[in-house]
């Protein structure tokens, strides 16, 4: 008997190959591999003349954290302007699926839709489109100026503030589509059964459609927090060389100065937080949390 439920898990196991095979491979030649690289790479040492230096060494690290280090202030800055955007997109994102559940009848898909097609355009063309509208001279500005709102231009490009609502615009779709997945799971007879036991509507969403789309909440988290801390596009446009997150230093010490064994190390402290805030989510949010992000 035991023979016999080993050779059907064998089974089993042979048939999910197909399509667990490529999969597998993709992750490891354009995934792993090329981490491993960039692991290997962080603790090597460079030459006057930028030339790698084969030998083993932590000094890339302890500069990352030394005193007065700008990356170390990039990586809190980082996690500061990710919360704000996680926020931000929760308070915004929730309500608006909420209502397209529970309000958007036989417009949800046109509703969702709307919600999508933003994303459908160029990453760089929304962020210039962006800029556009809250610079100076901009949309915004030039309007409020000409109905007497007011008195002078503001400056909005090239703060911390810019970069954050650059955030919060590209990546609040994210936040909308699995709490929306979410809510729509939710089984209405649940909701019933609470009003007939007397809940008032706010207990009812404090006690059951809340703690229902948890799953969607922390999927949102990981979909817009995550790509939020990496981000260096939208700290580029929209901070100038006045506002760094950690993914512009990364960028700078591989693409401008060269340094190679210096980005690596930073790579792999920015991939290692990544990592570790998708696995917080993941054991906070359960398995529904993956299911709402695939």
């Amino acid at each position: 008997m035991g023979l016999k439920k080993f050779f059907i898990k064998k089974k089993a196991n042979l048939s999910a190959l197909p399509v667990v095979g490529p999969l597998s491979i993709w992750i490891l030649l354009f995934v792993l591999m090329p981490l491993a690289v960039i692991f290997i790479i962080s603790f090597l040492g460079r030459d006057i003349t930028g030339s790698i230096i084969p030998s083993f060494s932590l000094d890339n690290y302890r500069l990352l954290f030394s005193e007065g280090s700008e990356y170390a202030k990039a990586i809190l800055r980082s996690i500061l302007f990710a919360f704000a955007t996680n926020v931000a997109c929760l308070i915004i994102g929730y309500p608006m699926a909420y209502w397209i559940v529970k309000h958007g009848g036989r417009f949800k898909p046109l509703l969702l839709l709307l919600v999508i097609v933003p994303s459908w355009s160029c990453y760089i063309v929304r962020i210039y489109a962006l800029k556009q509208l809250v610079g100076y001279p901009g949309i915004l500005n030039n309007f409020f100026l000409k109905i007497h709102l007011l008195a002078s231009p503001v400056e909005i490009l090239y703060t911390a503030p810019a970069v954050v609502l650059g955030l919060i615009y590209i990546w609040l779709p994210f936040m909308v589509l699995p709490v929306y997945a979410s809510l729509e799971g939710i089984n209405p007879a649940l909701l019933e059964a609470s009003v007939d036991l007397g809940a008032t509507p706010a207990a009812r969403f404090l006690t059951v459609t809340l703690p229902l789309s948890k799953g969607g909440i922390f999927g949102g988290t990981i979909l817009t927090f995550i790509p939020a801390f990496g981000d260096w596009l939208v700290p580029l446009l929209m901070g100038g060389n006045k506002v760094w997150m950690a993914g512009n230093f990364i960028a700078h010490y591989f693409i401008v100065i060269g340094d190679l064994p210096l980005g690596s190390s930073m790579t792999v402290f920015l991939t290692a937080a990544i990592v570790l805030m998708i696995y917080l989510c993941i054991k906070l949010g359960g398995e529904e949390a993956i299911e709402r992000i695939l």
